[in-house]
């Protein structure tokens, strides 16, 4: 079994059903368990600054699944409930990144593990450091709440406390 920590974020529609829709489709395919999910957090956006703010989570996963085939089953959840890339870092019904796989450096053409921004996003870190503030980054050597210490949490607020240890319980909000 594999560890893997997926970072998810919506901004159109009905963010937080979108990231509960996205959470029981992560957990209903047969070779991945949702362990976790973190708080609700209301972020700003990065990068493409002229849209509405993000509700992101984080959440942690065991999974038989090979990291390129997490990515495959991310992409396939995201195209199910509508995604579109049209906008780098534009708007989004829902985002599903792959932040940390066991402690594995993975390069491919698809995919980049540790998700290369993840260091310098406070909208990854916070809701990241709840679930899995001992979690190391493999390149810097760091934990998650270093990382997080090192960027702060500017940004990012707050927008439905408790974390959901179960996912059930994320899942009834």
């Amino acid at each position: 079994m594999h560890t893997a920590y997926l970072s998810l974020g919506s901004n159109i529609g009905e963010s937080k059903e979108n990231l509960q829709e996205a959470v029981k489709l992560l957990d209903s395919v047969p070779s991945i368990e949702v362990k976790s999910v973190s708080s609700i957090y209301e972020t700003d956006p990065v990068g493409y600054t002229d849209q509405q703010v993000f509700l992101n989570i984080a959440v942690a996963v065991k999974t038989e699944l090979t990291a390129e085939d997490l990515l495959n089953k991310a992409q396939e959840i995201e195209q199910s409930l509508g995604r579109e890339r049209k906008v780098h870092w534009g708007p989004r019904i829902i985002d599903l990144d792959i932040l940390l796989y066991n402690t594995d450096n993975i390069q491919s053409e698809r995919l980049t593990v540790p998700h290369p921004y993840m260091h310098e996003r406070s909208f990854v870190l916070v809701p990241l450091n709840e679930i899995a503030p001992e979690a190391v980054h493999p390149l810097t050597g760091s934990t998650v709440s270093e990382l997080l210490q090192y960027t702060g949490s500017e940004g990012v607020r707050l927008w439905k406390e408790t974390v959901y240890q179960r996912k059930e319980n994320f899942l009834a909000l």
